[in-house]
């Protein structure tokens, strides 16, 4: 899982990453609201981890921001502000959550893993006639059942939530495989073609698309 951590105290963001990376989560930071809305537009993440009072766009606006763009990704307010009237305006915003700071990272941590223990269970992906059911581990093509493996499932699962980008042979080895030397990149083109060869899809159907010399992209 992915969480962008969006505060503009570098110790905190240390702190914060260091727990995290540890609980093996992949941890991407930035340091002003400005900075967090342009990473949020290139890249998806799983979960953010966003601070009130940031420099450039604070964090009310940047939570506002992202619900503007019908992103749905879970945010929780990392914050020393306390009223009910600021919760209240947080939720508003669109946060899913909020925390006061000074907070305890075990509880910081059991949030974070119940609001990906929600997602999971009502997460359901699409690709034009492809329908993901993550808890079930169930793929549709066209409504009929598809038996993909582990792998290929996750890697399926990978490039839909990342559709509209370009993933690279070398992020989907790092993020599917958790392989981070270096490593044979062909292996991922005999799955692709495993996926294709199962999904059975027709020509004009070719949701998951060849980037030569780069990698693959998943597009309705």
């Amino acid at each position: 899982m992915h969480i962008l951590i969006v505060e503009d105290e570098a110790g905190i963001v240390q702190f914060l990453q260091q727990g995290l990376e540890e609980e093996g989560y992949q941890i991407s930071s930035a340091f002003d609201g400005l900075q967090g809305f342009e990473l949020i537009q290139k890249q998806n993440f799983d979960l953010i981890l966003l601070d009130w009072m940031l420099p450039k766009m604070n964090g009310l606006e940047l939570c506002k921001a992202i619900r503007l763009k019908n992103n749905t990704t879970p945010i929780i307010f990392l914050t020393a502000k306390d009223t009910v009237q600021e919760t209240i305006e947080g939720l508003k915003a669109g946060a899913n959550d909020y925390i006061k700071k000074p907070f305890s990272f075990d509880e910081l941590l059991e949030r974070i893993k119940i609001h990906f223990r929600k997602q999971k269970e009502s997460e359901i992906l699409t690709l034009g006639t492809i329908e993901i059911f993550i808890a079930k581990h169930l793929v549709l093509v066209n409504k009929n059942e598809v038996a993909l493996t582990q792998r290929e499932f996750e890697l399926l699962t990978y490039l839909v939530k990342n559709k509209g980008n370009v993933c690279t042979r070398n992020q989907i080895i790092e993020d599917v495989w958790d392989i981070h030397f270096e490593y044979d990149t062909g292996v991922i083109d005999v799955f692709i073609n495993a996926i294709r060869k199962k999904l059975n899809l027709k020509i004009e159907q070719d949701y998951i698309k060849t980037v030569r010399g780069v990698g693959y992209i998943a597009n309705d």
